[in-house]
């Protein structure tokens, strides 16, 4: 009896060795995000149980208020042009689809950019935040964008990703965290069932594929264009956006 208890608690810690606690869970890390006083972890990285890399990036953006950000994203960004404002030396190309003026869930943003030193061609779709989040409800004072990012030029998402801005004394603040390692296959804007999905999410994969050196260079780049976008974005919408 001792050596089949023994054997079964073997087995047992294999298998969570290898696929991890909750290896299939679409689970995201959260906590945190809609503190309004810091956390221990605001800008890193991170790993869940289940193998999905979370990296986090704060930005201080003095003088924007939330509204600006939402109205950079579902107004003016529109052309190539407009992108490389954003971060001049990464940022490539873009284009729209399925976009609406003033509008940005149900949109998907086609990206060419460098993160790091590779060239990531994207796609992020933008989702209606309470997809990750049934039971937020939007404030005046900030707001939410959320999305799941994947390839441009094939037909899988890989990764979920969320901006919080909230307004500030002296401006606002984005907490940007990503999810690297939610993989599932793409039909149009439906997610679908696929064998890619299943094995994508094992803990051994993202274990295996996912490092701190792609995590490192997804949050300096995150720093990087969000401060950029802090540094003209109060001016661009006084200009822009008539006071009323």
């Amino acid at each position: 009896m001792n050596k089949l208890m023994l054997t079964i608690v073997v087995i047992i810690g294999l298998c969570i060795a290898i696929w991890g606690i909750n290896p299939f869970s679409d689970y995201r890390e959260t906590s945190g995000l809609f503190n309004a006083k810091y956390n221990n972890l605001e800008t890193g990285v991170s790993t869940q149980s289940n193998g999905v890399m979370v990296v986090k990036a704060l930005t201080r953006m003095p003088n924007v208020k939330a509204k600006m950000v939402h109205w950079w994203f579902a107004d003016y960004l529109q052309t190539t042009t407009h992108y490389k404002m954003w971060h001049p030396t990464a940022h490539v190309w873009m284009d729209w689809e399925n976009k609406r003026d003033g509008e940005i869930v149900g949109a998907s943003h086609l990206v060419h950019e460098y993160i790091g030193e590779d060239l990531q061609k994207l796609r992020i779709q933008f989702v209606d935040p309470t997809e990750f989040f049934p039971d937020y409800t939007p404030s005046n004072n900030e707001t939410l964008l959320c999305a799941k990012a994947g390839q441009l030029e094939g037909n899988l998402n890989l990764s979920t990703m969320c901006h919080y801005i909230r307004d500030t004394q002296f401006g606002a603040e984005m907490r940007s965290i990503f999810w690297m390692g939610h993989v599932a296959k793409r039909d149009g804007n439906n997610e679908v069932f696929s064998i890619e999905g299943v094995f994508g999410n094992t803990a051994l994969v993202r274990y295996l594929l996912l490092d701190h050196g792609m995590a490192n260079d997804l949050m300096t780049h995150a720093i990087e264009e969000m401060g950029t976008l802090a540094d003209f974005l109060p001016q661009l919408y006084e200009e822009n956006v008539p006071t009323t």
